[in-house]
């Protein structure tokens, strides 16, 4: 009895659900959700490549400025230092002087201190100049090597000025450059960086548009056959192509609809099977109550005897109709697990089960050693399936036989062995025993929906077991049944 009966093979653990947490409704509410996915897709696109272009056109922008104004100010100081190694400026600025020093936008001038306070003098005599101020005094009083700064003019344009110490004391020379083309070639760059970058925004999102439209395809044609099956419940396999997220997409919807399919077949079947199931027992229930009524009716004697027969036949047959109804109705649960879950000892079900059997079977003994094995799962259910189990062990064994009830502690799982001394079953018969309304020729006869056995794989599987059909050492039928839990001790 220690031994699996079955092929070693991986078992699976159930897997639980877990509920949502109500969010979904306040997400769809969101704005960007109510837009379509290649709209998001492109303006995603826009955004990225338009910050990328503003950050980048900045860069550039800042670079340049620097780079010219860095130029520039290594001009100046150079052509200022050249001219204040001069004795006398004035005597040096002639007309030479200008190609020495540079074009005719630099400006020349000496910051003489006056009475304290600073004065800028051109070649012409002028003073008060606008380029001269604090900064320039503070080199000409030898308080600062070098003054480097932009002045904006009263006429509004900005000129760079550099005051170099000259060889004179009290003196400092001042050149000024006109920042006019500076300006000019920034502004030019500017224009050029604003309209590459609408340029780039613009086609950024053209080429978004079209990687969404292109990108998204797939998604477009598997929504469109999702509409076309949600509207004709033709329940057809998608085609799958490549191996990316779409195609495994389509792939995992494609097992949605095998087990939707199926799930389906099992319905119609259950239905058709069940109409034929009661058909039977609802002909000879209105047969019977039709000669008694007609007996009423005609004032015919109808023997005692063979009344009692009737009545007795009528409620028969209203047990079965129950039993029938019964078994429908626990067969039409779908849900993964029962609603009422606990923790449950298997052994107190098994007893409970066979007191109920040997109720049912007087002309039955029955053999029975059991463990504490503890799960987790639904008392009525694992019952009634512990229940059907010895039922059909009950009903094939021949009057006077015995039942072979074993329940074993096997690692971690719990073995319930039911063993029979009727005619066993037929290898080719094993894999059909537990479907439902099935039976085999030699049971036709006998009474029964064929539904019990069935019901014992439904809860067997609800709780993340296995059940299944094998020959017992004594020639009969054995039935083993395994479950998921805990020894207790």
């Amino acid at each position: 009895m220690s031994g699996s009966p079955w092929p070693e093979q991986t078992r699976g653990s159930a897997g639980q659900g877990s509920a949502g947490d109500g969010s979904a409704g306040q997400v769809e509410r969101r704005w960007h959700y109510r837009r379509s996915l290649a709209s998001r897709v492109t303006l995603l696109t826009t955004f990225a490549v338009g910050l990328s272009v503003a950050f980048l056109s900045v860069g550039v922008y800042v670079t340049a400025r620097a780079q010219l104004q860095a130029q520039l100010d290594d001009d100046l100081r150079s052509r200022a230092t050249k001219i204040a190694e001069t004795t006398n400026i004035f005597d040096a600025i002639v007309a030479p002087t200008l190609y020495t020093v540079g074009a005719s936008d630099v400006r020349i001038a000496l910051a003489v201190i006056r009475d304290g306070q600073a004065y800028g003098v051109a070649k012409d005599g002028t003073t008060n100049t606008e380029i001269v101020g604090r900064p320039e005094a503070a080199v000409a009083q030898g308080k600062r090597s070098e003054s480097m700064r932009t002045v904006r003019l009263s006429d509004g344009d900005r000129y760079r000025v550099i005051a170099v110490p000259s060889v004179s004391r009290g003196q400092a020379v001042v050149l000024a450059r006109s920042l006019e083309n500076q300006d000019a070639v920034l502004s030019r760059l500017g224009v050029v960086s604003l309209v590459f970058g609408l340029l780039g925004v613009l086609g950024a999102g053209a080429a978004g548009w079209g990687v969404a439209r292109n990108g998204l395809r797939p998604v477009r044609r598997l929504t469109t056959s999702v509409e076309t099956i949600a509207r004709t419940e033709q329940l057809d396999a998608l085609p799958v192509e490549g191996d990316d997220e779409v195609a495994r997409l389509a792939a995992a919807f494609n097992e949605m609809l095998t087990a939707l399919s199926a799930s389906r077949d099992r319905q119609r079947q259950l239905v058709t099977d069940a109409g034929h199931e009661l058909r039977t027992p609802l002909t000879s229930l209105r047969t019977n109550v039709d000669l008694l009524v007609q007996s009423d009716q005609d004032q015919i004697a109808i023997d005692p005897t063979a009344r009692a027969e009737l009545l007795e036949d009528i409620r028969a047959q209203t047990d079965e109709l129950t039993t029938l109804i019964g078994d429908l109705t626990e067969l039409a649960r779908d849900e993964p697990l029962a609603p009422v879950l606990g923790v449950v000892d298997l052994s107190e079900i098994v007893d409970v089960s066979v007191a109920r059997v040997r109720r049912r079977a007087p002309d039955k003994t029955f053999d029975v050693v059991t463990e504490s094995w503890v799960v987790y799962g639904e008392a009525p259910s694992l019952e009634r399936a512990v229940t059907n189990l010895l039922d059909n062990a009950a009903k094939w064994g021949p009057p006077g036989s015995q039942v072979t009830v074993r329940l074993e502690a096997l690692g971690g799982i719990g073995r319930l062995t039911v063993d029979d001394q009727g005619p066993g079953i037929a290898e080719a018969d094993r894999e059909n025993v537990f479907d439902r309304f099935w039976r085999a020729e030699e049971s036709r006869a006998m009474p029964g929906s064929g539904l019990g056995l069935s019901i014992v794989r439904q809860v067997v599987e609800r709780h993340s077991g296995r059940v299944g059909a094998f020959t017992a050492p004594g020639g009969g039928a054995r039935l083993v049944l395994e479950l998921p839990g805990r020894h207790d001790a």
